[in-house]
């Protein structure tokens, strides 16, 4: 994932208030295209991923290797956290987070909704 924690994920954060968490937008997105990226310094994949129609199609780097191959992304439902400011990623601008959890060795799987939805319907 293109931004470090800086909480390590067994940890729990602080506790914060209804409007903090409201100030994180997260939206579903479907990836419509993921490419190897191996200027990443970690194995990772480049997404174009598509937010629906007010926010658009957006670029993520994502450290997904382990459990998904590029066959598998497209088409695959994500959510992404869409406010956070662009990120350099070596030479790709990551616009958006795109979300998971680790695994028990620490490797991500990505968050994904069990029923499709409108494209860029906010996480609540």
């Amino acid at each position: 994932m293109p931004f470090a924690m800086s909480t390590p994920a067994s940890t729990p954060a602080p506790t914060i208030s209804f409007d903090d968490f409201l100030k994180v937008d997260i939206r579903l997105g479907r990836i419509v295209s993921a490419e190897a990226f191996p200027e990443a310094r970690k194995p990772a994949y480049r997404l174009m991923i598509d937010l629906g129609p007010e926010i658009g199609v957006k670029k993520s780097s994502a450290q997904i290797t382990r459990h998904y191959t590029l066959e598998d992304l497209p088409g695959r439902l994500v959510l992404c956290v869409v406010n956070f400011p662009p990120r350099q990623i070596g030479p790709v601008r990551s616009e958006v987070l795109t979300l998971g959890v680790p695994d028990e060795d620490g490797e991500v799987v990505l968050l994904s909704p069990t029923r499709d939805a409108p494209l860029g319907g906010r996480m609540f």
